[in-house]
């Protein structure tokens, strides 16, 4: 039985979201017991407006999130019972066995950091996130893949590359059922001679890591084709690859509505595309895969999308029980046997 606690105060679209992603869940054949974090009143008023199995449910009073634009160091400092904190506190004291927030990510990477043990061996935490590609991935046929980090460091040495590789290749393999997951560093060229010189010290590291099937160095073309499972780098460039990946999606959803509208041969092109373009849809559609992994503490903890609806939450808290499930910390620190 895996125990999730929930930051119910945080992400875009309020509490109801996450009080029917809860409630949904519930009501599903499966062991997760679920500790919903906020205020009380507002999650028993939203509770009663669901359909729910109460004997999954148990609820700890807190203050309201960080909100979105607030700087996370001096919001989790001038409120000590934010939702994140109260929720954080929860996990390490064993209360629950992870943590789902689609609230700041910067307040959640905090507060991992105030509360959460890293790992032996792991000096900078960081967080993966899912993509889709063009190939298909693992035994499942999975049509995203991971990178990491994309937004809990700004650099790395390569030591911490080594460490995210060791992270991502577990996480990939737990998550997406992928036995050997295939891990590569991007760089600015596929030859080991590329890259920054902690890229490069890393290479060398990871081509005798016995439990990695390390492949190399990728380029940025490499990430929308999918040619590698795990794609590894430091915090500041995954960020901004991660935006551009999401811009580029919303821009074709844009193009293709903006096409639609203006001529009629072009609507009738788009419907013969139909299939082909729900097929993109669906493969673009991150809200199955639940939320992002941050790696490299003692205990679960998934960041869900800010935009999170009802069906992420729920998938988030699946993933999340998924982890736990699977012992991600601790093949994560089986990995790392390998280079301490």
């Amino acid at each position: 039985m895996a125990r999730v606690v929930v930051d119910a105060m945080g992400g875009d679209a309020g509490l109801s979201a996450v009080i029917e992603g809860v409630a949904r869940l519930t009501l599903e054949e499966n062991d997760i017991q679920i500790l919903l974090v906020g205020d009380v009143d507002e999650i028993t008023d939203a509770l009663g407006n669901q359909a729910h199995d109460p004997s999954k449910l148990q609820v700890a009073h807190s203050g309201p999130a960080v909100g979105m634009g607030d700087s996370p160091r001096a919001a989790l400092e001038a409120c000590p019972d934010a939702s994140i904190l109260v929720a954080m506190a929860a996990l390490a004291q064993g209360d629950a066995d992870a943590l789902v927030s689609a609230g700041s990510t910067g307040a959640t990477i905090l507060a991992a950091s105030q509360h959460l043990e890293r790992l032996p061996g792991i000096r900078r935490a960081a967080l993966a996130a899912v993509y889709p590609t063009e190939q298909r991935h693992g035994p499942k046929d999975d049509p995203f893949a991971l990178i990491l980090d994309v937004g809990a460091t700004l650099t790395a040495t390569a030591e911490d590359l080594v460490s995210f590789a060791i992270m991502g290749s577990a996480y990939a393999n737990i998550i997406s059922d992928n036995p050997n997951p295939h891990v590569a560093l991007l760089s600015n060229g596929t030859e080991a001679s590329k890259g920054t010189e902690a890229i490069k010290a890393a290479h060398q590291i990871l081509l005798k890591h016995p439990s990695i099937q390390f492949t190399g160095n990728v380029e940025g073309l490499d990430i929308p084709r999918g040619t590698v499972d795990v794609v590894v780098c430091e915090g500041f460039l995954g960020n901004v690859v991660l935006k551009m990946l999401e811009g580029v999606g919303e821009v074709v959803t844009d193009l293709a509505k903006d096409a639609y509208a203006r001529k009629f041969l072009w609507r009738l092109g788009l419907t013969m595309l139909s299939q082909g373009l729900r097929q993109l849809r669906v493969m673009t559609d991150w809200k199955q895969y639940g939320g992002a992994p941050l790696l490299g503490f003692d205990k679960v903890v998934i960041k869900a999308h800010g935009r999170s609806n009802p069906r992420a939450i729920r998938n988030a808290i699946k993933v999340a029980a998924k982890a736990v499930d699977r012992d991600l910390a601790g093949q994560i620190k089986r990995g790392l046997q390998d280079i301490l």
